[in-house]
């Protein structure tokens, strides 16, 4: 019986990163390349401790190609031992014999399926991870000028969906700021601790040792593998073997679910504000972008869609790598297996996610004229708040709120301005002017410290050169925006 035939992942089902930089990093032979870069590795790894020739180690690394290799052959073969390296370094064997029959010898030398996969993984993790990081850097310095352009457009802020005070839509953007140059720190911290991996079969280094002793050499126990292994890869050296230690694989679970939500915030508050009946900003437009399959007059947000897609699957993936640290032994049956292809999927959406941010935060258009509008749907109540804090004074706190209740309540009700309805009212027209109540009422007037909040986002992520405050405790970048 003929195997079936395979199909094409291209992303048809999964345009967040369809035709992404990401995507290309996490394709079935980009994996293989990778495997093939470990092999290399433990090659280069073993001639600098003296174990392997350096002809060996030249005919390992000019087969080390992934386009000599079949991966629909490998992944069905795959299914014969539960994972692709089995049949990998057989056929990788066979490409080395054919260039030096002596160096097919050394490949693989020593080594175990796990070894090569996971320090594979790694080196794949840190490439999407290096594309992610400079796509959040354009991202950041997109909402950084944002903010610092917008700092004194006012509009509506919403609790619970509804009008509560005026903010301005550069503290908002501050606030989107601080959440992506978080996600960005995060990402290359866990890009810069990725480790190599290398323990043999069960994390001993046994098998590396004895080889030393079959080479005539000094067992060392294999130790002595793991810098030059590592450094071949540009990974971190490990302590030790972490076979069954998955920290590694549930730290980028982690960081790809922080991105893709730091990502995600901004995308749902983008999709809230373009609304029809909001209109307060809107995608950049581009031809075809956001066209309805039925509805002539649509123009979708679709670079946010595609964003808060990713937010919502990355958890998900994230889940199942943690749920695998539990991993019984020196290697599990099973909860290992399970970590590949989440781990691509948060890879790739993560991916996506990072380089439509791009687009997004970069295109912004603003409408100010909608802002001012629908802060004026509420007739000044937006700004009860305020002429509650002045009335209290006078009135006492409870009596004054009491009263503001009541005004907002009348004005909704009879769709008379809050002004209107305050003017009429004994208590306060006998302590505010119409000057003076026109003034409490101004939304503009009723920002707070947002201005000096957006200026200490921008400091304390290095966007601008702002003068710090009198208070300026010297604090990291995250509690200097926070505090």
């Amino acid at each position: 019986m003929n195997a079936p035939s395979v199909g094409t992942d291209a992303g048809l089902l999964a345009p967040t990163w369809a035709d992404t930089p990401a995507a290309a990093e996490v394709t079935d032979e980009a994996w293989l390349q990778a495997m093939l870069d470990a092999e290399v590795a433990l090659a280069r790894a073993q001639y600098a401790v003296g174990r392997t020739p350096a002809a060996a180690v030249a005919a390992i690394a000019s087969a080390a190609r992934a386009d000599q290799l079949d991966p629909v052959a490998l992944a069905r073969a795959a299914r014969a031992t539960a994972n692709p390296v089995v049949a990998l370094v057989t056929a990788f064997t066979e490409l080395v014999a054919a260039k030096d029959p002596a160096a097919a010898e050394y490949v693989h030398r020593g080594s175990t399926s796990q070894d090569i996969l996971d320090s594979a993984a790694m080196l794949v993790a840190r490439r999407v991870l290096g594309l992610i990081a400079t796509d959040l850097e354009r991202v950041r310095a997109a909402l950084a000028a944002l903010a610092d352009t917008h700092r004194h457009t006012v509009l509506a802020g919403r609790t619970l969906a509804q009008h509560a005070v005026p903010t301005t839509l550069g503290l908002k953007a501050a606030g989107w700021l601080q959440l992506v140059a978080d996600a960005l720190a995060r990402v290359r911290a866990v890009a810069s601790t990725l480790p190599a991996q290398l323990g043999g079969a069960a994390g001993t280094l046994a098998a590396y040792g004895e080889y030393a002793v079959l080479d005539g050499r000094k067992d060392e126990g294999g130790t002595e593998l793991l810098r030059p292994f590592a450094r071949a890869l540009g990974l971190a050296e490990p302590v030790i073997p972490w076979h069954t230690a998955r920290t590694p694989v549930a730290d980028l679970g982690a960081v790809l679910q922080l991105v893709t939500g730091a990502l995600g915030k901004f995308a749902l508050d983008v999709q809230t504000l373009s609304r029809t009946e909001i209109g307060e900003v809107s995608e950049p437009a581009a031809a075809g972008r956001g066209a309805s399959s039925a509805m002539p007059q649509k123009r979708n947000p679709v670079l946010a869609t595609l964003i808060v897609s990713a937010a919502r699957q990355v958890p998900a993936q994230a889940l199942v790598l943690a749920q695998c640290m539990l991993a019984e032994d020196e290697r599990p049956a099973g909860a290992w297996h399970a970590e590949w292809q989440p781990l691509r999927e948060a890879l790739r959406l993560a991916g996506g996610a990072a380089h439509t941010a791009v687009e997004l935060t970069e295109g912004l258009v603003v409408h100010p004229e909608r802002m001012l509008a629908n802060l004026e749907l509420t007739g000044g109540a937006v700004v009860a708040e305020r002429l509650t804090v002045a009335l209290a004074p006078a009135l006492g706190k409870a009596r004054a709120k009491t009263l503001m209740t009541a005004a907002t309540a009348e004005a909704a009700d009879t769709g008379r301005p809050l002004a209107e309805v305050l003017s009429e009212h004994p208590e306060l027209s006998a302590r505010f002017t119409p000057a003076r109540l026109a003034e409490l009422l101004d939304p503009a007037g009723y920002t707070g410290a947002a201005d000096a909040l957006v200026d200490r986002a921008l400091r304390g992520y290095g966007a601008v050169d702002v003068t710090p405050d009198s208070g300026d405790l010297g604090l990291t970048p995250h509690q200097e925006g926070t505090r």
